[in-house]
Formats: C-alpha cells, sequence, structure tokens
C-alpha cells in the first residue's frame, strides 16, 4: 500500500473520522502495513486508561458495559469498545454477540464497538487487542473498554492489557469460590456481583471480602466489592466511582507506569514469539524435506539437534 495514501488514512483517524479509525483497525488485524501504522498512532496515544471487564460466561459483563456507556454518554464522553468472543475451532469464526446485545449503541457515532475473535489465542485476547484499543484511543476515544471471553485461568492475560480489571460475578452460582481457583483474585482491582436484585448478592459481597481477608491482602489497594443490577438500575454509578478512584490510585503510586512497563515487556515477547515460530516452520519444513523427522522418535532429541542446526550450538 502506498505509505503516503496510509497516512492520510492515519491522519483521518486522528481528526476523529469513524470510517478511517474501522479502516486502521482492519488493515492492523489483516497484518497490512501494521508496523507503519502503530508507529504513528503510538506517537499520539498512550495516555487513556483501559478499563477490563472480565469475569465467567453469563456473568453480564455486556450488559454491565452497556450500563457504562450510556454513563458515559450521559456525560458526554467517547466511548471505544473492545469486546472478544471465542473463536469456533472448526472454522475459525466468531459470533461477536456483543454487536447483538448493544444495539442500544449501535447508531451513536461516539461509540465505536469492535468484536474480535479470539482466533484460537488462549487468554481471551487476540494478538490486535492492545492495537485496536490505541488506535480508539487515536481517534478521540477517551472512555476504551476492553470485555474478554470467560475462560478461567487464562483470563489473567487481561492484566497486560488492561489499566483497571473489573471482575463480574453473579450470586448463588459458587463463582465466588471459583474466584479463588482461578486466580482471578489477584486479577481484580474491581470486584462486581452483578444481578444484585437476585438472592444471596450480599452474601456473595460478604463471601468475597472474608476471602480477601483470609488471602491477607497487603497491597496498598484493597479491591472494593460493589453490588450491581442493570434489570433495577442501581450500583453502576458506584461502579463508576470506584473505577475513577483506582485510576487516581494508579496514576499517584505511579503504578500504572509499573504495569505498563510489564505489559511493554510481555508485547515485545509476543513479537519475538511471532518471528520465532516463523523461523521454527522454516527449520521444520527444511528438516522433513531431508527426513530427519523420520528417524527421530524422541521430540526432546529432535529439538536440541534442529536448535543447535539453526543456531549454531547455541
Amino acid at each position: 500500500m502506498n505509505k503516503e495514501v496510509l497516512d492520510q488514512w492515519i491522519a483521518r483517524s486522528f481528526e476523529r473520522d469513524r470510517r478511517a479509525t474501522a479502516k486502521l483497525i482492519s488493515w492492523v488485524e489483516d497484518d497490512i502495513e501494521r508496523a507503519h501504522i502503530m508507529r504513528s498512532v503510538l506517537k499520539e496515544t498512550g495516555r487513556k486508561m483501559v478499563v477490563g471487564i472480565t469475569g465467567p460466561p453469563g456473568a453480564g459483563k455486556s450488559s454491565l458495559v452497556e450500563a457504562l456507556t450510556k454513563l458515559y454518554r450521559a456525560r458526554d464522553e467517547r466511548v471505544g469498545i473492545v469486546a472478544v468472543d471465542p473463536s469456533s475451532p472448526y472454522t475459525g469464526g466468531a459470533i461477536l454477540g456483543d454487536r447483538i446485545r448493544m444495539q442500544a449503541h449501535g447508531t451513536d457515532r461516539d461509540v465505536f464497538i469492535r468484536s474480535m475473535g479470539t482466533r484460537g489465542h488462549l487468554g481471551g485476547v487476540t494478538r490486535s487487542t492492545s492495537d485496536v484499543l490505541r488506535i480508539l484511543e487515536g481517534g478521540g476515544y477517551g472512555r476504551l473498554l476492553l470485555e474478554t471471553v470467560g475462560v478461567g485461568q487464562s483470563e489473567l492475560e487481561i492484566m497486560q492489557m488492561a489499566d483497571t480489571v473489573v471482575v463480574v460475578l453473579n450470586p448463588g452460582t459458587g463463582d465466588g469460590i471459583q474466584a479463588i481457583k482461578a486466580g482471578i483474585m489477584e486479577v481484580a482491582d474491581v470486584f462486581v456481583v452483578n444481578k444484585a436484585d437476585l438472592p444471596g448478592a450480599e452474601r456473595m459481597k460478604n463471601d468475597i471480602e472474608m476471602m480477601l481477608n483470609l488471602n491477607g491482602d497487603t497491597r496498598p489497594w484493597r479491591p472494593p466489592v460493589v453490588l450491581t443490577s442493570v434489570i433495577t438500575e442501581t450500583g453502576v454509578e458506584s461502579l463508576y466511582e470506584k473505577i475513577e478512584a483506582h485510576q487516581c490510585y494508579m496514576l499517584e503510586s505511579g503504578q500504572r507506569d509499573e504495569r505498563r512497563k510489564e505489559r511493554l515487556r510481555q508485547e515485545v515477547w509476543r513479537h519475538w514469539e511471532d518471528k520465532m515460530r516463523a523461523v521454527y516452520e522454516t527449520v521444520w519444513e527444511e528438516a522433513r524435506e531431508e527426513r530427519v523427522i523420520l528417524h527421530q522418535d524422541d521430540p526432546y532429541q529432535l529439538a536440541q539437534m534442529l536448535w543447535e542446526e539453526r543456531f549454531k550450538g547455541g
């Protein structure tokens, strides 16, 4: 693609051209001039904080994202949403149901909803997610929301994308106990007991607070537990306040910079991983052509042999 034309699209996105922003996202997802686009975008972004919404399937994450979006829009803030859906292991496609569930904002030009499939990548996020969030920031969306699929332990990867992590749970389903098993206690900056109009909400709130005490959590920020109900339209304002409080804490304590340093380390590793995978595929094909693998049943020995041949005994 002509770099001059591409730069024009980038400039249009910075001027809040919604179509240009969508174009850049599509090109990055398809790995078309990705490095050039992101170098330009990175110069203009990195100031806005990302709120990650995570939790088990059916917890009401999408409904909560919609309620938060409504609240932000009432304050005349532009909202960018990245919603990650699981891809089919057979076709690679995704249902992308968030487009259906968030129809209330479908015609709002100041709300941008991007649904993405995981494409087999564990962790509930795709390799393009962080880039898409930056493009949305560059496009003038000041509130950035990331909703991930509920896949248990691999939800930990959301920490690499979000500055504030909101874990959504439901009463009466045992999710509070499951949260510890999945390691979510360490991920959460804010807990939400959603569907608080159902029986057992207060008990679950108390259970989560008790588990925080039992874990001996000595971090300066203690995750608050908020009761919300989209049905009765309660608790969303309180959630908003807790998110704001956490983001203030992150800025004042310097924790945002520390979390972003770790995010950079992980992003660099993912790029290395892509490069190493490409090298491996080349080495493997060469080995197949030379019929080396036909005489090796030991994967450990074969891995060492191919590594030494490629990297000269490294």
